[in-house]
């Protein structure tokens, strides 16, 4: 396939404005360089939005909570962002998580997870494990209910969203119903075809992510646990039903579709879509990417599907 129009217009002015590669900064100078908001568009109004924090292992996790419209308890989605778990923030998805919350009538708290590598490997893991955790206790005060509750997260976020599904499974709870992994880093290795096939020119390049887990991971033997690489799990049975979007031109794309093939393999069950034409990231830029707008629909309407059940 090729370039989807809008994308190739995106990267040519990405091109053109000559931001030094990713790889080549430190973790400050990529968090202060990259504001990629404007391609969200315009955040839309919800029912209520509340910034605050709340108890984590390595002190306070600042998250935003947005609540639609209408009588609660709403189900909930917990959702983290993306950014390597270097960069990224709230604010990096806003737009985002106001559109879900609006389109499939739930809560969302956006997690402001630890970043690496000033926090390394398993930080960010255990700061979002907490948070769901602390969702399913704390879920009438928020307004939801502790029954319906489904993590998700695009990138390291998607990887951080299947990493709790673990958690929750291995320790007993709390109870997830559903899992929405975009474009998700599934496993620390660089061999896939979509690595080589697009190493660089597509917005994120493999001299990035090998710049991200460096930061992320204490060691390379952390690369190997299941709360890293999940795709390396030795059974992913009995895991919340899954939604998996990758983009074609996305070196991410072949871990995520693996990592969707092996959850089918073990009886779970998988939505996954391939966005041909797509770049990794597109799921956060709906303000330019029609495509965007749509990944967004489809997790909006998978969302509400699995909260009806």
């Amino acid at each position: 396939m090729a370039l989807d129009p809008q994308v190739k217009f995106l990267l040519e002015q990405m091109e053109a404005a000559g931001a030094p590669p990713m790889n080549t900064l430190t973790p400050e100078e990529a968090r202060q360089g990259t504001d990629l908001r404007a391609l969200a568009g315009e955040p839309e109004e919800v029912g209520k939005v509340e910034n605050r924090t709340i108890p984590g292992p390595g002190g306070e996790i600042p998250v935003r909570i947005y609540t639609p419209q209408g009588q609660g308890p709403h189900p909930v989605l917990i959702y983290y962002h993306g950014g390597g778990w270097v960069i990224g923030d709230l604010d990096t998805v806003d737009v985002t998580c106001r559109l879900l919350t609006n389109k499939a009538s739930c809560v969302v708290v956006s997690v402001d997870y630890r970043l690496a590598p000033e926090h390394k490997y398993p930080a960010a893991a255990e700061d979002s494990y907490a948070a769901a955790k602390w969702v399913a206790e704390n879920a009438a005060s928020i307004g939801v209910d502790p029954n319906r509750i489904a993590v998700g997260g695009d990138s390291a976020g998607g990887n951080l969203a299947a990493v709790v599904a673990l958690m929750a499974r291995d320790s007993g709870g709390p109870s997830i119903c559903y899992q929405m992994l975009i474009y998700p880093v599934t496993n620390h290795s660089y061999e896939t075809a979509s690595y080589r096939d697009n190493a660089e020119g597509y917005f994120l390049t493999k001299d990035s992510m090998v710049w991200f887990w460096n930061h992320y991971l204490r060691e390379e033997a952390d690369g190997k646990n299941p709360y890293a690489s999940p795709l390396l799990a030795e059974d992913l049975s009995g895991l919340p039903p899954a939604l998996v979007l990758t983009a074609e031109f996305d070196p991410l794309r072949d871990e995520g579709e693996a990592y969707a093939a092996r959850l089918k393999e073990a009886g779970v069950e998988v939505e996954s879509t391939r966005y041909n034409g797509m770049i990794h990231g597109f799921f956060w830029m709906p303000g330019v990417l029609d495509q965007g707008k749509k990944g967004i629909e489809q997790a909006a309407n998978a969302l509400r599907n699995a909260f009806s059940k």
